[in-house]
């Protein structure tokens, strides 16, 4: 199976920060991938732009490395490493300052699609958009790529969305989350609403609850400033897994088309119920022989900011009212996974006896570390000695299914800059979505500032703290294993 490639159109992209973390693990390794796979036309042209003093061959030679550490080692000896390296420049400027503008502009040339990547601090988002509309670098053809975070609370965030709308109008506006460039999200919607076989169940009737896990095995590490004033709330909850919360319980759109899509999400957004204070549960991982603790890797020993978070939650609508969702996710778990679990109510009525046990289908949807789908369907054990039934999976992953291609499907950065060239804002987050996610956000956060409440210690390598397993063992449920 090979996939169809189709190329964008010629354009210029510029990446400030150009220099940093992300631009040099993701964004240029992704580009270099995209231009392996015939994606990027030959007249394309990269320009990174920072502080750092660099040259054009300075530049190329810092993407180079990059690439050959972080792009999977692909074509790096066969000429076409270098071919791409042409398509790059570099400009020193100032985001702050008029310093390397006017080079800048010399550089993007007329009449092209033109792409401003954001990959600074958000502190610097609103200087960028001033010079880029100061030097007459915004164009109605000019669209510009913002990185979380989205403010840091509601008011915040409402501040940002209106410094950029006094530069651009929200058309030409990219809110990146790269978990919606997945290729598995993405299948979920392929799943849902491609399929007659699960829309019908798709609902409270049919389904129980749903589990939505983000588990890292890492700490904050050199994070550890930046995580102590947001947290796993903010860092993660608030944006991550409320997109894919918005795409598991949203209405199917008209069309799949940017607003039809993110209407859609909104409504989810706006239904969900406040949480109550019981139904929350915040962690933070404890030192571990020669591993440090949260509070030595924030350098805070007095800290209360959360590693883990797992809570209940409901949706107030016609299609989810009664089903639970459950969401967690912290750092130091017992392994790295993301998934969203749909379970599946019992049967009415077992004509097989209680001896056959409880069996429940479960629609499995891995995001990482091995993207597919599952679902677990109820058979006849083999063998005589009566009717003993067993769960068993129906595995869709992508490395079996798609054999030696599965090693060319985009990673999500790569699909979302490609979407960002096409102009298509379908996985993108709109300013309002970003601002509903924090309205129902602020309150649980500023609830539990009010109470005083502190985060309950959890050993690393475990499934965070007891209190998140009591939360479904409440309900009379309980979480399904993280596995790597």
């Amino acid at each position: 199976m090979v996939s169809r490639v189709i190329p964008v159109d010629p354009f210029d992209l510029v990446i400030f920060g150009g220099t940093g973390d992300l631009a040099r693990r993701k964004i240029l390794p992704g580009l270099f991938r995209r231009y392996c796979a015939g994606q990027m036309p030959e007249d394309a042209r990269i320009t990174g732009a920072a502080r750092s003093d660099l040259d054009d061959d300075g530049y190329r030679a810092f993407v180079a490395e990059a690439i050959r550490e972080f792009g999977g080692g692909r074509a790096c000896e066969d000429g076409t490493l270098e071919q791409f390296l042409q398509r790059l420049g570099y400009v020193t400027v100032d985001a702050k300052g008029e310093a390397g503008w006017a080079e800048l502009r010399a550089r993007v040339r007329p009449g092209l699609v033109r792409a401003f990547y954001f990959s600074v601090a958000p502190s610097l988002f609103g200087d960028l958009a001033e010079r880029l509309r100061q030097f007459d670098l915004a164009t109605d053809q000019c669209r510009i790529v913002v990185e979380k975070p989205f403010g840091h609370d509601l008011a915040s965030a409402r501040t940002l969305n209106a410094t950029l709308a006094r530069h651009f109008d929200e058309s030409q506006i990219y809110r990146i989350d790269h978990y919606l460039g997945k290729e598995t999200v993405q299948n979920l919607m392929a799943v849902r609403f491609g399929n007659m076989l699960f829309e019908p169940l798709w609902n409270a009737q049919y389904v129980d609850h749903i589990q939505i896990t983000v588990a890292e095995t890492v700490g904050v590490g050199g994070r550890g400033s930046y995580y102590d004033k947001s947290g796993a709330m903010r860092d993660m909850v608030q944006n991550h897994l409320m997109q894919l919360l918005c795409l598991i319980a949203m209405e199917p759109p008209a069309r799949f088309e940017p607003d039809s899509v993110r209407d859609e999400k909104l409504k989810v957004i706006r239904a969900l119920d406040p949480v109550d204070w019981h139904h929350v549960v915040r962690g933070q991982y404890e030192p571990d022989g020669d591993q440090p603790g949260y509070r030595e890797d924030a350098e805070n020993p007095r800290s209360t900011t959360e590693s883990f978070v797992a809570l209940k939650c409901h949706i107030s609508n016609w299609r989810w009212a009664g089903t639970p969702f459950y969401l967690r996710t912290g750092k130091r778990l017992r392994a790295r996974a993301s998934e969203i679990a749909v379970v599946f109510k019992d049967a009415p009525h077992s004509i097989f006896g209680s001896e056959a046990g409880r069996h429940r289908n479960v629609l499995s949807i891995r995001l990482q570390p091995n993207e597919g789908i599952t679902l677990g369907v109820t058979i006849k054990e083999p063998g005589p000695g009566g009717m003993r039934l067993i769960d068993v999976p129906l595995d869709m992953s992508f490395a079996d299914a798609l054999g030696p291609d599965a090693a060319d499907v985009p990673d999500a950065y790569e699909r979302l800059i490609m979407d960002v060239i096409r102009g298509n804002q379908t996985l993108f987050m709109r300013g309002d979505e970003v601002e509903a996610a924090w309205a129902w956000t602020d309150p649980l956060i500023a609830g539990w500032e009010t109470r005083g409440d502190v985060p309950k210690p959890y050993d690393t390598g475990s499934s965070g703290p007891d209190d998140s397993l009591m939360l479904m063992h409440r309900d009379g449920r309980k979480w399904r294993e993280i596995r790597p």
